[in-house]
């Protein structure tokens, strides 16, 4: 699943337009970092300056806007810049879910979804680990198996809990 906010059809680049086409740079300023904000308040400034010059320069213009202000945004979130992602990709199952939630201020679909999966993931590890439990001591083979499976469903477990309270999931810092 790529990135969500590196698409043309992501959040940051509907900012991006919006702030453009409303001539405010404080519609797209949340989307980066402090410390960005200098800089793509200049591109801001120049891509409206090169909008002024026709259709064709117009849209460059927010193409490259929309780019610069991407990249801003994932170096704010200490992730590299891969560059802008077609629109229409299948960012799956969840985004849309949390889209829908923020729009209808009701995150029951993805509680529910999210349970579900967890669940069914939790059970599917700890299954092949209990297969493999039994296993012949003097058999190496079978024993890898079982630690292998064993792991997998310990750390599994315990990423996924340090995942939901290690904080903000987004990009804290600066790189």
């Amino acid at each position: 699943m790529p990135p969500h906010c590196d698409t043309l059809n992501g959040p940051v680049a509907g900012a991006a337009r919006r702030a453009l086409e409303a001539g405010n740079v404080k519609l797209i300023l949340p989307w980066v970092s402090e410390g960005a904000e200098e800089e793509l308040k200049d591109e801001f400034e120049r891509a409206l300056s090169v909008s002024e010059l026709g259709e064709e320069a117009r849209e460059l213009a927010q193409l490259w806007f929309i780019e610069n202000t991407v990249r801003l945004h994932r170096r704010g979130e200490g992730a590299p810049y891969t560059g802008l992602k077609p629109a229409g990709l299948d960012w799956g199952p969840v985004v849309p879910r949390a889209e829908r939630a923020i729009e209808q201020g009701d995150p029951s679909e993805v509680i529910g979804f999210l349970r579900d999966a967890v669940e069914e993931a939790v059970h599917a590890r700890f299954e092949k680990a209990m297969a493999g439990k039994s296993y012949d001591e003097n058999d190496v083979v079978a024993a890898r198996h079982y630690v292998h499976a064993m792991l997998d469903f310990v750390l599994f477990s315990a990423h996924l809990y340090i995942y939901l309270h290690g904080g903000d999931q987004h990009g804290e810092h600066e790189s």
